[in-house]
């Protein structure tokens, strides 16, 4: 079963991945920011149930566990492959989680808010992250007591997120428009439409080999379809630009980004350690030689995979224990070694 990150899609020189989370708050208990310990514990605890039910209602198999039962190294990797957010993986109050097999679809509880409905998939694909949130959302609607009002719709921890509650995204990968350093410029248009622009793991975080979020600000006052049709118009252009930029370099400078992309590619190859900003950047260089053509491997390969598989929580539970720094830079290269393809 392929996770989102593992299929090769249209537009992934730009668009890697669609994001739609639904924020829901429950009726009888208090908003995160007020909830008690013994509360929190009773609303995990009740909202955990949805998991055999979600499976039985759907073709997808989903797990449910405390947040506080997993070890350092799995939260860190659920943050890595965006299952998780940064906040709930180091929230010190009872949380929980739901996720499916196939990683596409994720509930956290006791976040922010009570509920976080997200759901993932690889490309610009916004319609069908909407479809696989809203229909998780009806099946817990069905379940459960949510705080809604007719005049500001979803209730939210946050008055940003009132209305439909929803956010929506799409990871990009601008290395193009980062090279050209027109990414603030880029934030301060797309600002004038209701979009922001953020780090590789949304608000607060930076960017990591020249990959972005792009998302909705406003969730009062649009309908979900709005929300999207706005956003996807925003990132099309966006995707434009960038691939504008793209042949604007190959035409003047193609041979000297052509030798950077091979110096990345030898440099990964034969490496023996290389810590994870490192390798960030060498990746995302290699990329744009792939997605422009500039070089061409003797196996399909998709970068994106492993550039989530060389972070440090990856790597250690792909190494099945915890191990220093030092050690991660070992092991990151001899990962990368082996599964980097060879250039024909």
């Amino acid at each position: 079963m392929l996770k989102w990150y593992e299929q090769i899609v249209p537009d992934s020189d730009v668009v890697i991945s669609s994001r739609v989370r639904l924020a829901r708050n429950l009726t009888n208990y208090p908003f995160s920011t007020k909830i008690t310990d013994e509360q929190a514990s009773s609303l995990v605890e009740e909202v955990k149930k949805l998991a055999p039910i979600l499976t039985e209602k759907t073709n997808k198999k989903y797990y449910a566990c405390n947040i506080s039962s997993l070890s350092d190294i799995d939260r860190t990797a659920m943050v890595e492959r965006h299952i998780v957010s940064p906040l709930l993986a180091e929230k010190k109050q009872t949380t929980g989680l739901i996720l499916s097999e196939d990683e596409t679809v994720s509930i956290m509880i006791n976040e922010e808010d009570h509920l976080r409905i997200q759901a993932i998939v690889g490309g610009l694909n916004l319609e069908e992250a909407y479809a696989e949130a809203d229909r998780v959302d009806n099946i817990a609607y069905e379940q459960l007591h949510f705080a809604y009002d007719e005049k500001y719709g979803y209730l939210t921890s946050c008055p940003t997120n009132a209305g439909t509650g929803m956010r929506a995204s799409c990871m990009v990968f601008l290395p193009a428009l980062s090279v050209a350093r027109m990414i603030q410029k880029l934030i301060e248009e797309v600002g004038k439409y209701g979009v922001t622009i953020r780090g590789i793991y949304g608000e607060g975080t930076k960017s990591m080999g020249a990959i972005y979020q792009i998302s909705n600000q406003k969730t009062l006052g649009m309908s979900e379809s709005e929300i999207i049709e706005n956003l996807k118009r925003i990132v099309m252009q966006v995707v434009k630009q960038e691939r504008k930029r793209r042949e604007y370099m190959l035409s003047v400078n193609s041979d000297e980004i052509q030798d950077q992309v091979y110096r990345s590619y030898g440099i990964l190859k034969y490496a023996r350690q290389i810590s994870s900003d490192d390798a960030m950047a060498l990746l995302s260089q290699l990329k744009f030689g792939l997605d422009c053509g500039l070089v061409k491997f003797d196996r399909e390969f998709n970068i994106h995979k492993m550039m989530m598989g060389i972070q440090p929580g990856s790597l250690q539970w792909t190494l099945g224990k915890s191990v220093g720094s030092v050690a991660r830079d070992k092991s990151r290269a001899e990962y990368i070694r082996r599964e980097l393809p060879s250039i024909i």
